[in-house]
């Protein structure tokens, strides 16, 4: 029997529009075959650089009155590495690989990488058995040298990386735009043009700052770090809104959403699934199965019958 929240993303059946976003439980091949036992619909790794990363000095995550600040800085093992950790998928759910680089060479050359290992025969290396997509992400607002602070959000940036990107892989590629930079929609609009296959709205946002009033100095150990969580669902919402107008292809919506209802309020923007980032902090890991059964009984309830009808419904 169909479920009436069961969709498909690049051909690929899902138990629900719910993905684990990037940066969140991440880490290992383990952890996100977790995340699915626990109801996920699909999994995004730990975004993987070129060279293995450190990241931020710590503390790295800190919670305020009004969500949570992180500036973790991409900490990770390399692609080399990373693709290894991640190899023989071989789960149902959809398993997306983030990259993050510095330019469109170096998003290129971590395209080339993934390809080739999706590609390798057994005996040559292990095959990415499962591997659904590739996301690349232009929108850290934290990080120097990458994403926001990198000026990567422009629509001539992103058309020069999904164009780098495109020309390594045939992979399905998402890119991960920033709800902190104006002119998402022209961004967005971009990515499509130059081959995109889908759109991710969006990251944290801002970057803001909590101050230590006993030690009078930040809290995170970069100063500064990215907004996540409920606070800043609205403005998701409003990006997803404007985005879902002007291109045909696929949106992640992403930012905020912690319950079922969120989830809903986000597809009848336009988002046709969903990425659930700090509700995992908020309600443990179990978060995607209960924000499924949440999305259900709201369905039921109200009549409707499957995600699809769902899908931009709040357009006139």
């Amino acid at each position: 029997m169909v479920s009436m929240i069961e969709t498909t993303m690049f051909g690929r059946k899902m138990k629900n529009p719910l993905i684990l976003a990037s940066g969140v439980l991440g880490m290992t091949k383990a952890s996100l075959e977790t995340v699915c036992k626990n109801g996920c619909g699909g999994v995004t790794t730990k975004s993987l650089t070129l060279e293995p990363r450190k990241g931020h000095e710590g503390p790295n995550i800190v919670e305020t009155e009004c969500g949570m600040l992180n500036a973790m800085g991409y900490p990770n093992p390399g692609i080399e590495a990373g693709l290894k950790e991640f190899s023989g998928w071989k789960r149902s759910e959809p398993m997306i690989i983030s990259i993050v680089g510095k330019d469109e060479k170096e998003f290129g050359t971590l395209a080339a990488k993934v390809e080739e290992a999706q590609n390798a025969k057994p005996k040559t290396g292990n095959p990415l058995l499962g591997t659904t997509a590739l996301e690349a992400v232009i929108s850290c607002p934290h990080t120097p040298g990458y994403g926001v602070m990198a000026g990567q959000g422009t629509p001539e940036s992103v058309t020069a990386i999904t164009n780098a990107i495109k020309e390594k892989t045939k992979l399905p590629l998402i890119v991960k735009l920033s709800p902190s930079v104006p002119g998402e929609v022209k961004v967005a609009e971009a990515a499509e043009q130059a081959g995109a296959d889908a759109i991710n709205m969006g990251n944290s946002l801002g970057p803001g700052m909590k101050i230590d009033l006993s030690r009078r100095r930040p809290v995170l150990g970069f100063g500064m770090g990215g907004l996540s969580g409920p606070p800043i669902k609205p403005i998701a919402v409003r990006c997803i809104y404007d985005i879902y107008q002007a291109v045909d292809i696929p949106i992640i919506g992403t930012g905020g959403a912690t319950t079922g209802e969120d989830a809903i309020e986000m597809l009848m923007a336009g988002a046709g699934f969903i990425g659930v980032g700090t509700a995992v902090y908020y309600r443990g890991p179990t978060v995607f199965g209960e924000m499924a059964k949440e999305m259900e009984v709201w369905m039921k309830k109200n009549g409707c019958k499957s995600v699809k009808e769902l899908i931009g419904a709040a357009h006139v």
